[in-house]
Protein backbone atom coordinates (compact mmCIF):
# COMPACT_ATOMS: atom_id res chain seq x y z
CA UNK A 1 0.00 0.00 0.00
CA UNK A 2 1.49 3.49 -1.24
CA UNK A 3 1.75 5.63 1.75
CA UNK A 4 3.12 9.09 1.32
CA UNK A 5 4.78 11.20 4.12
CA UNK A 6 5.26 14.93 4.22
CA UNK A 7 2.07 15.83 1.81
CA UNK A 8 0.87 19.50 2.31
CA UNK A 9 -2.57 19.84 2.76
CA UNK A 10 -4.85 21.91 0.15
CA UNK A 11 -7.43 23.58 2.52
CA UNK A 12 -6.79 26.78 4.52
CA UNK A 13 -3.53 29.36 4.68
CA UNK A 14 -1.96 26.97 7.51
CA UNK A 15 -0.77 24.69 4.40
CA UNK A 16 -0.03 22.05 6.86
CA UNK A 17 2.99 20.07 5.67
CA UNK A 18 3.41 16.90 7.86
CA UNK A 19 0.53 15.10 6.51
CA UNK A 20 0.65 11.42 5.97
CA UNK A 21 -1.49 9.90 3.20
CA UNK A 22 -2.01 5.87 2.69
CA UNK A 23 -3.63 4.79 -0.82
CA UNK A 24 -4.83 1.98 -2.31
CA UNK A 25 -6.56 1.26 -5.39
CA UNK A 26 -6.58 4.70 -6.09
CA UNK A 27 -8.51 5.50 -3.13
CA UNK A 28 -7.07 7.03 0.31
CA UNK A 29 -7.88 4.55 2.86
CA UNK A 30 -6.05 6.62 5.72
CA UNK A 31 -4.99 10.28 6.95
CA UNK A 32 -2.68 10.71 9.63
CA UNK A 33 -2.05 14.18 11.22
CA UNK A 34 -4.50 16.84 9.53
CA UNK A 35 -7.43 18.24 11.18
CA UNK A 36 -10.90 17.70 10.86
CA UNK A 37 -11.72 19.33 7.86
CA UNK A 38 -8.68 18.22 6.40
CA UNK A 39 -8.92 14.84 6.20
CA UNK A 40 -12.32 15.14 5.24
CA UNK A 41 -11.21 17.12 2.45
CA UNK A 42 -8.57 14.10 1.21
CA UNK A 43 -11.27 11.76 1.86
CA UNK A 44 -13.75 13.44 -0.01
CA UNK A 45 -11.79 12.76 -3.01
CA UNK A 46 -13.16 9.39 -3.21
CA UNK A 47 -16.84 10.71 -3.48
CA UNK A 48 -16.95 10.65 -6.70
CA UNK A 49 -21.04 10.33 -6.33
CA UNK A 50 -20.85 13.85 -5.24
CA UNK A 51 -18.22 15.49 -7.76
CA UNK A 52 -18.21 16.41 -11.10
CA UNK A 53 -17.19 14.26 -13.79
CA UNK A 54 -18.09 15.29 -17.16
CA UNK A 55 -18.19 18.37 -18.91
CA UNK A 56 -21.69 20.16 -19.70
CA UNK A 57 -22.93 22.68 -22.09
CA UNK A 58 -26.42 24.29 -21.31
CA UNK A 59 -28.57 23.63 -24.57
CA UNK A 60 -31.87 24.50 -24.44
CA UNK A 61 -32.08 25.82 -21.07
CA UNK A 62 -30.52 22.04 -19.51
CA UNK A 63 -27.08 21.29 -18.56
CA UNK A 64 -26.22 18.48 -20.92
CA UNK A 65 -22.70 15.84 -20.90
CA UNK A 66 -20.60 17.13 -23.80
CA UNK A 67 -16.77 16.28 -24.38
CA UNK A 68 -13.92 18.12 -23.13
CA UNK A 69 -13.05 19.72 -26.80
CA UNK A 70 -16.86 20.39 -26.78
CA UNK A 71 -16.72 22.61 -23.63
CA UNK A 72 -13.55 24.22 -23.78
CA UNK A 73 -14.46 25.36 -27.47
CA UNK A 74 -18.25 26.37 -26.11
CA UNK A 75 -16.31 28.56 -23.46
CA UNK A 76 -13.68 30.21 -25.52
CA UNK A 77 -16.37 31.17 -27.41
CA UNK A 78 -17.96 33.10 -24.58
CA UNK A 79 -15.13 34.22 -23.21
CA UNK A 80 -13.97 35.82 -26.61
CA UNK A 81 -17.29 37.37 -27.72
CA UNK A 82 -17.49 39.51 -24.15
CA UNK A 83 -16.42 42.85 -24.51
CA UNK A 84 -15.37 42.86 -20.85
CA UNK A 85 -15.55 39.64 -19.37
CA UNK A 86 -14.81 39.07 -15.35
CA UNK A 87 -12.83 36.62 -14.35
CA UNK A 88 -12.84 35.46 -10.57
CA UNK A 89 -12.20 32.85 -8.34
CA UNK A 90 -8.81 31.66 -8.19
CA UNK A 91 -7.78 30.96 -4.33
CA UNK A 92 -8.44 27.38 -4.59
CA UNK A 93 -6.11 26.40 -7.10
CA UNK A 94 -2.18 26.30 -7.76
CA UNK A 95 -0.19 29.28 -8.64
CA UNK A 96 0.58 27.81 -12.41
CA UNK A 97 -3.51 28.18 -12.94
CA UNK A 98 -3.60 31.15 -11.52
CA UNK A 99 -0.58 32.28 -13.65
CA UNK A 100 -2.65 31.19 -16.84
CA UNK A 101 -5.72 32.37 -15.96
CA UNK A 102 -3.80 35.79 -15.98
CA UNK A 103 -2.32 35.58 -19.50
CA UNK A 104 -6.03 34.49 -20.61
CA UNK A 105 -7.75 37.76 -18.38
CA UNK A 106 -4.55 40.02 -20.24
CA UNK A 107 -5.60 38.53 -23.80
CA UNK A 108 -9.46 39.04 -23.48
CA UNK A 109 -8.89 42.30 -21.86
CA UNK A 110 -11.09 41.30 -19.18
CA UNK A 111 -11.49 41.80 -15.15
CA UNK A 112 -9.84 39.39 -12.93
CA UNK A 113 -10.28 39.23 -9.58
CA UNK A 114 -9.76 36.88 -6.50
CA UNK A 115 -11.82 35.79 -3.03
CA UNK A 116 -9.47 38.71 -1.48
CA UNK A 117 -11.30 40.99 -2.43
CA UNK A 118 -14.04 39.55 0.02
CA UNK A 119 -12.13 38.83 2.67
CA UNK A 120 -8.64 40.54 3.25
CA UNK A 121 -8.55 43.08 0.40
CA UNK A 122 -8.67 45.60 3.44
CA UNK A 123 -5.85 44.49 4.41
CA UNK A 124 -3.77 44.84 0.95
CA UNK A 125 -5.11 48.10 1.12
CA UNK A 126 -3.76 48.94 4.47
CA UNK A 127 -0.44 47.63 3.62
CA UNK A 128 -0.52 50.02 0.72
CA UNK A 129 -0.66 52.56 3.29
CA UNK A 130 1.39 51.50 6.10
CA UNK A 131 4.06 49.18 5.17
CA UNK A 132 4.09 45.40 6.70
CA UNK A 133 5.67 44.57 9.44
CA UNK A 134 5.56 40.67 9.16
CA UNK A 135 7.35 37.56 9.36
CA UNK A 136 7.35 33.80 8.85
CA UNK A 137 5.42 31.13 11.31
CA UNK A 138 8.69 29.19 11.62
CA UNK A 139 9.50 32.78 13.33
CA UNK A 140 6.74 33.01 15.24
CA UNK A 141 7.11 29.28 16.38
CA UNK A 142 10.73 29.63 17.55
CA UNK A 143 10.91 33.05 19.23
CA UNK A 144 7.09 34.44 20.08
CA UNK A 145 6.27 34.63 24.22
CA UNK A 146 3.47 36.93 23.42
CA UNK A 147 0.08 35.14 20.45
CA UNK A 148 -2.67 38.08 20.24
CA UNK A 149 -5.70 36.59 17.65
CA UNK A 150 -7.89 39.70 17.28
CA UNK A 151 -11.26 39.47 14.98
CA UNK A 152 -9.93 35.44 14.49
CA UNK A 153 -11.16 32.37 15.62
CA UNK A 154 -8.28 29.99 14.47
CA UNK A 155 -10.15 26.63 16.11
CA UNK A 156 -12.40 26.80 13.76
CA UNK A 157 -11.17 28.11 10.57
CA UNK A 158 -7.11 27.43 11.28
CA UNK A 159 -7.73 23.89 13.32
CA UNK A 160 -4.08 23.54 13.42
CA UNK A 161 -2.42 26.86 13.58
CA UNK A 162 -2.18 26.96 17.08
CA UNK A 163 -0.53 23.75 17.70
CA UNK A 164 1.78 24.13 14.90
CA UNK A 165 3.00 27.80 14.74
CA UNK A 166 1.47 30.00 17.84
CA UNK A 167 0.82 28.72 21.45
CA UNK A 168 1.38 25.29 21.93
CA UNK A 169 4.64 24.06 19.71
CA UNK A 170 8.23 23.96 20.97
CA UNK A 171 10.50 26.14 19.52
CA UNK A 172 14.06 27.00 19.62
CA UNK A 173 13.40 29.93 22.37
CA UNK A 174 10.10 28.61 23.63
CA UNK A 175 11.37 24.77 24.60
CA UNK A 176 8.44 24.82 27.30
CA UNK A 177 5.82 25.45 24.16
CA UNK A 178 2.74 26.49 26.37
CA UNK A 179 4.50 27.15 29.58
CA UNK A 180 6.61 30.20 28.08
CA UNK A 181 4.07 31.41 25.95
CA UNK A 182 0.71 33.42 26.95
CA UNK A 183 -2.47 33.78 24.63
CA UNK A 184 -4.40 37.11 24.59
CA UNK A 185 -7.57 36.96 22.59
CA UNK A 186 -9.71 40.09 21.19
CA UNK A 187 -12.92 39.47 20.09
CA UNK A 188 -17.02 40.36 20.12
CA UNK A 189 -18.08 37.19 21.50
CA UNK A 190 -16.05 34.46 23.73
CA UNK A 191 -14.89 32.15 20.94
CA UNK A 192 -13.47 28.53 21.49
CA UNK A 193 -10.43 30.20 21.00
CA UNK A 194 -11.10 32.54 23.66
CA UNK A 195 -11.96 29.58 25.93
CA UNK A 196 -8.03 28.37 25.83
CA UNK A 197 -7.01 31.79 26.13
CA UNK A 198 -4.73 33.07 28.97
CA UNK A 199 -7.01 36.77 28.81
CA UNK A 200 -10.04 37.30 26.55
CA UNK A 201 -11.02 40.93 26.16
CA UNK A 202 -14.60 41.63 24.56
CA UNK A 203 -14.75 44.59 22.64
CA UNK A 204 -17.62 46.25 21.23
CA UNK A 205 -18.76 45.54 17.73
CA UNK A 206 -17.52 47.71 15.19
CA UNK A 207 -15.41 49.49 18.04
CA UNK A 208 -12.12 47.87 17.23
CA UNK A 209 -10.53 51.20 15.51
CA UNK A 210 -11.58 52.91 18.80
CA UNK A 211 -9.48 50.05 21.01
CA UNK A 212 -6.68 50.41 18.56
CA UNK A 213 -6.19 53.72 18.86
CA UNK A 214 -6.34 53.55 23.00
CA UNK A 215 -3.84 51.20 23.07
CA UNK A 216 -1.63 53.46 20.82
CA UNK A 217 -1.76 56.10 23.25
CA UNK A 218 -1.08 54.47 26.17
CA UNK A 219 2.32 52.43 24.01
CA UNK A 220 3.31 56.22 23.13
CA UNK A 221 2.97 57.51 26.35
CA UNK A 222 -0.32 59.14 26.74
CA UNK A 223 -3.32 59.06 29.67
CA UNK A 224 -6.41 57.84 29.12
CA UNK A 225 -9.25 59.70 29.96
CA UNK A 226 -12.28 58.20 29.53
CA UNK A 227 -12.88 55.22 31.93
CA UNK A 228 -13.61 52.10 29.25
CA UNK A 229 -13.35 52.51 25.13
CA UNK A 230 -15.21 50.20 23.16
CA UNK A 231 -16.27 48.46 26.03
CA UNK A 232 -12.98 47.43 27.55
CA UNK A 233 -12.30 48.98 30.94
CA UNK A 234 -9.39 52.04 31.03
CA UNK A 235 -7.48 49.26 33.45
CA UNK A 236 -7.41 46.57 30.79
CA UNK A 237 -6.25 48.23 28.10
CA UNK A 238 -3.27 49.85 30.32
CA UNK A 239 -2.61 46.60 31.40
CA UNK A 240 -2.68 45.06 27.51
CA UNK A 241 -0.52 47.93 26.36
CA UNK A 242 1.98 46.99 29.37
CA UNK A 243 2.03 43.83 28.55
CA UNK A 244 2.59 44.06 24.54
CA UNK A 245 5.02 46.42 25.55
CA UNK A 246 7.34 43.87 27.87
CA UNK A 247 7.14 40.98 25.75
CA UNK A 248 10.61 39.57 24.27
CA UNK A 249 8.77 38.98 20.79
CA UNK A 250 4.82 39.59 20.19
CA UNK A 251 2.96 38.64 16.69
CA UNK A 252 -0.53 39.64 16.16
CA UNK A 253 -3.07 37.87 13.96
CA UNK A 254 -6.15 39.01 12.71
CA UNK A 255 -8.43 37.91 10.93
CA UNK A 256 -12.06 39.17 9.46
CA UNK A 257 -13.32 40.32 12.65
CA UNK A 258 -11.04 43.75 11.77
CA UNK A 259 -11.15 43.30 8.15
CA UNK A 260 -14.96 42.85 7.31
CA UNK A 261 -16.36 44.97 10.25
CA UNK A 262 -16.78 48.59 10.35
CA UNK A 263 -13.58 50.51 9.38
CA UNK A 264 -11.96 48.04 7.12
CA UNK A 265 -8.64 48.84 6.01
CA UNK A 266 -8.58 51.63 8.30
CA UNK A 267 -8.66 49.06 11.15
CA UNK A 268 -5.88 47.18 9.80
CA UNK A 269 -3.90 50.65 9.10
CA UNK A 270 -3.97 51.72 12.87
CA UNK A 271 -3.36 48.20 13.45
CA UNK A 272 -0.05 48.49 11.51
CA UNK A 273 0.65 51.69 13.42
CA UNK A 274 0.28 50.11 16.65
CA UNK A 275 2.58 47.57 15.53
CA UNK A 276 4.97 50.31 14.48
CA UNK A 277 4.60 51.74 17.64
CA UNK A 278 5.25 48.73 19.88
CA UNK A 279 8.89 47.81 17.97
CA UNK A 280 10.32 51.08 20.03
CA UNK A 281 9.58 48.75 22.90
CA UNK A 282 10.29 45.80 21.85
CA UNK A 283 10.13 43.18 18.95
CA UNK A 284 6.15 42.70 17.13
CA UNK A 285 4.71 41.69 13.77
CA UNK A 286 1.62 40.97 12.29
CA UNK A 287 0.28 38.51 10.07
CA UNK A 288 -3.32 38.25 8.96
CA UNK A 289 -5.02 35.06 8.84
CA UNK A 290 -5.49 34.04 5.42
CA UNK A 291 -8.56 31.61 4.94
CA UNK A 292 -8.25 29.53 1.00
CA UNK A 293 -5.20 27.56 1.06
CA UNK A 294 -3.69 29.93 -1.67
CA UNK A 295 -5.26 33.27 -1.24
CA UNK A 296 -1.82 34.71 -0.85
CA UNK A 297 -0.23 32.68 -4.62
CA UNK A 298 -2.92 34.80 -6.49
CA UNK A 299 -1.62 38.24 -5.15
CA UNK A 300 1.94 37.00 -5.92
CA UNK A 301 1.26 35.80 -9.13
CA UNK A 302 -0.67 39.05 -10.27
CA UNK A 303 1.93 41.31 -8.54
CA UNK A 304 4.37 39.21 -10.89
CA UNK A 305 2.74 39.34 -13.91
CA UNK A 306 1.03 42.48 -13.87
CA UNK A 307 1.93 44.83 -10.98
CA UNK A 308 -0.87 44.38 -8.54
CA UNK A 309 -2.66 42.40 -5.88
CA UNK A 310 -5.66 41.54 -6.97
CA UNK A 311 -9.21 43.45 -8.71
CA UNK A 312 -7.07 44.16 -11.83
CA UNK A 313 -8.82 45.29 -15.07
CA UNK A 314 -7.16 44.58 -18.54
CA UNK A 315 -9.99 46.16 -21.06
CA UNK A 316 -8.19 49.92 -21.20
CA UNK A 317 -5.14 47.43 -22.70
CA UNK A 318 -2.85 47.66 -19.58
CA UNK A 319 -3.08 46.83 -15.95
CA UNK A 320 -5.69 49.09 -14.11
CA UNK A 321 -6.16 48.26 -10.48
CA UNK A 322 -8.86 50.48 -8.24
CA UNK A 323 -9.88 48.50 -5.69
CA UNK A 324 -14.04 49.66 -5.54
CA UNK A 325 -14.11 49.73 -9.13
CA UNK A 326 -12.31 47.31 -10.90
CA UNK A 327 -13.32 44.53 -7.59
CA UNK A 328 -15.75 41.79 -8.59
CA UNK A 329 -18.60 43.07 -7.09
CA UNK A 330 -18.23 46.40 -8.19
CA UNK A 331 -17.85 45.23 -11.75
CA UNK A 332 -21.12 42.98 -11.55
CA UNK A 333 -23.53 45.20 -9.78
CA UNK A 334 -23.32 48.12 -11.91
CA UNK A 335 -23.58 45.39 -15.01
CA UNK A 336 -20.53 46.22 -16.35
CA UNK A 337 -18.95 42.92 -17.44
CA UNK A 338 -21.13 40.40 -20.00
CA UNK A 339 -19.51 37.22 -19.47
CA UNK A 340 -17.52 35.54 -16.55
CA UNK A 341 -15.47 32.53 -15.55
CA UNK A 342 -15.57 31.70 -12.00
CA UNK A 343 -12.86 28.78 -11.05
CA UNK A 344 -12.74 26.97 -7.89
CA UNK A 345 -15.11 29.51 -5.77
CA UNK A 346 -19.08 30.00 -5.06
CA UNK A 347 -19.81 33.44 -5.24
CA UNK A 348 -23.77 32.96 -5.99
CA UNK A 349 -23.79 31.49 -2.65
CA UNK A 350 -21.75 34.10 -0.89
CA UNK A 351 -22.07 37.48 -2.67
CA UNK A 352 -24.52 40.02 -2.51
CA UNK A 353 -28.15 39.36 -4.31
CA UNK A 354 -27.37 42.37 -6.93
CA UNK A 355 -23.94 40.88 -7.91
CA UNK A 356 -25.74 37.44 -8.38
CA UNK A 357 -28.56 38.65 -10.32
CA UNK A 358 -26.54 39.89 -13.02
CA UNK A 359 -24.08 36.68 -13.05
CA UNK A 360 -27.38 34.81 -13.65
CA UNK A 361 -28.00 37.01 -16.69
CA UNK A 362 -24.46 36.85 -18.79
CA UNK A 363 -22.54 33.99 -20.02
CA UNK A 364 -21.25 32.05 -17.18
CA UNK A 365 -18.34 29.18 -17.69
CA UNK A 366 -17.62 27.45 -14.10
CA UNK A 367 -14.60 25.14 -13.71
CA UNK A 368 -14.81 23.24 -10.38
CA UNK A 369 -14.58 19.81 -8.53
CA UNK A 370 -18.13 19.68 -7.11
CA UNK A 371 -21.49 20.79 -7.48
CA UNK A 372 -22.35 24.39 -6.60
CA UNK A 373 -25.23 26.69 -6.77
CA UNK A 374 -22.57 28.67 -8.95
CA UNK A 375 -22.23 25.83 -11.45
CA UNK A 376 -26.46 25.19 -11.34
CA UNK A 377 -26.65 28.32 -13.66
CA UNK A 378 -23.37 28.44 -15.43
CA UNK A 379 -23.58 27.39 -19.35
CA UNK A 380 -20.51 25.92 -19.28
CA UNK A 381 -19.30 23.60 -16.58
CA UNK A 382 -15.90 21.58 -16.58
CA UNK A 383 -15.08 19.15 -14.06
CA UNK A 384 -11.24 19.76 -12.09
CA UNK A 385 -9.00 17.80 -10.52
CA UNK A 386 -8.00 18.60 -6.51
CA UNK A 387 -5.12 20.29 -6.47
CA UNK A 388 -2.73 18.56 -3.53
CA UNK A 389 -4.35 15.50 -4.02
CA UNK A 390 -5.01 14.63 -7.59
CA UNK A 391 -2.82 17.35 -9.15
CA UNK A 392 0.24 18.76 -8.18
CA UNK A 393 1.19 22.48 -8.22
CA UNK A 394 2.81 25.55 -5.76
CA UNK A 395 0.75 27.10 -3.48
CA UNK A 396 2.13 29.95 -0.70
CA UNK A 397 1.40 29.97 2.93
CA UNK A 398 -0.64 32.69 4.85
CA UNK A 399 2.94 33.89 5.71
CA UNK A 400 4.12 34.08 1.57
CA UNK A 401 6.33 31.08 2.08
CA UNK A 402 5.88 29.04 -1.28
CA UNK A 403 5.44 25.54 -1.00
CA UNK A 404 4.94 22.29 -3.64
CA UNK A 405 1.45 20.75 -3.38
CA UNK A 406 2.09 16.80 -3.90
CA UNK A 407 -0.10 14.41 -6.24
CA UNK A 408 -0.87 11.31 -4.38
CA UNK A 409 -4.07 9.61 -6.53
CA UNK A 410 -4.86 10.03 -9.94
CA UNK A 411 -7.70 12.41 -10.98
CA UNK A 412 -11.07 10.45 -12.18
CA UNK A 413 -11.25 9.36 -16.01
CA UNK A 414 -11.27 12.64 -18.37
CA UNK A 415 -10.74 15.40 -15.62
CA UNK A 416 -8.15 17.42 -16.13
CA UNK A 417 -5.93 20.02 -13.64
CA UNK A 418 -7.24 23.45 -13.61
CA UNK A 419 -4.09 24.33 -15.34
CA UNK A 420 -4.02 21.87 -18.35
CA UNK A 421 -7.51 23.40 -18.40
CA UNK A 422 -6.83 27.25 -18.26
CA UNK A 423 -3.73 26.06 -21.17
CA UNK A 424 -6.04 24.54 -23.55
CA UNK A 425 -8.87 27.11 -23.39
CA UNK A 426 -6.31 30.17 -23.50
CA UNK A 427 -5.10 28.51 -26.76
CA UNK A 428 -8.41 28.41 -27.86
CA UNK A 429 -8.89 32.13 -27.77
CA UNK A 430 -5.63 32.41 -28.97
CA UNK A 431 -6.39 30.20 -31.75
CA UNK A 432 -3.40 28.11 -31.41
CA UNK A 433 -2.81 24.60 -31.06
CA UNK A 434 -2.84 23.22 -27.45
CA UNK A 435 0.56 22.25 -25.39
CA UNK A 436 0.07 19.13 -23.55
CA UNK A 437 3.23 19.28 -21.81
CA UNK A 438 1.68 19.29 -18.31
CA UNK A 439 0.36 16.15 -18.90
CA UNK A 440 3.63 14.48 -20.03
CA UNK A 441 4.94 15.87 -16.73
Amino acid sequence: MPRYTDVICSFCGTLCDDIEVSVEDNRIVDVKHACRIGTAKFLSSNDLEHRLLKPMVRKNGKLVEVSLEEAIERAAEILKNAVKPLLYGWSSTCCEAQSVGIELAEELGGVIDATVTVCHGPSVLAVHDAGYPGCTLGEVKNRADLIIYWGSNPMHGHPRHLSRYSIFPRGYFRERGQSDRELIVIDVRKTDTAKIANKFVRVNYGEDYELISALRKVVNGGELREESVAGVPKEEIIALAEKMMNCQFGVLFFGMGLTQSYGRHRNIDNAICLVRDLNVHTKFVMQPMRGHYNVVGFSEVLGWQAGFPYAVDFGRGFAWYNPGETTANDVLQRGECDAALVIASDPVSHFPRKSVEHLAKIPLVAIDIHPTPTTQIADVVIPSAIAGIEAEGTAYRMDSVPLRLRKVKEPPEGVLSDEEIMRRLLAKVRGEAPKLEVEAR
